[in-house]
């Protein structure tokens, strides 16, 4: 199963792509950032997102993709335009009829780490272990939508696991 993990933003979003394997390890097939243009208005820089998004689904051909839930930080303003991102990569997710599952940033770390409140470079140190890359990927949003990959398939065969014991 390919699984297209996304770590959404305005300015920059992060995706990654890695597949199951049957022996239950993952391989990594992709991943890298999508940028938008500082001065742009939103309008554009959320269209330039979607079909950037589009291209990407379109190369790969993901299986299933996931998506980070929304963090609400102190600061609305980056909450309300993090969450126009989210709903443009959901948006193209579902135009392309890929099914789309939302993991909150604790999820995330507790599939990955397995610690609910691990740093930023627990969470990377283990992406590149269980990926057997060289070095921690790079950018972090890209590392993070790896993570959200990575998430999402080890929640999916758990869900299958429990579905054939059923």
């Amino acid at each position: 199963m390919l699984a297209l993990g996304i770590d959404p933003g305005t300015a920059t979003t992060g995706f990654g792509l890695v597949r199951s394997l049957p022996s239950g390890e993952y391989e990594l097939v992709d991943f890298g950032t999508v940028q938008t243009e500082a001065g742009q208005p939103m309008p554009d820089r959320l269209s330039d997102l979607f079909h950037k998004l589009i291209q990407v689904i379109k190369l790969h051909q993901p299986d299933t993709s996931a998506v980070e839930q929304l963090f609400f930080q102190t600061n609305v303003k980056t909450a309300i335009s993090v969450g126009q991102a989210r709903g443009v990569a959901i948006l193209a997710l579902a135009e392309a009829h890929v099914p789309v599952t939302e993991y909150t940033p604790l999820q995330i770390k507790q599939a990955v780490t397995g610690y609910g409140k691990a740093d930023k470079r627990q969470v990377q140190e283990m992406v590149r272990i269980l990926l057997k890359m060289e070095a921690i990927p790079k950018p972090d949003d890209a590392a993070d939508a790896l993570a959200v990959a990575i998430c999402h398939l080890q929640s999916s065969q758990l869900q299958r696991a429990i579905e054939a014991s059923s």
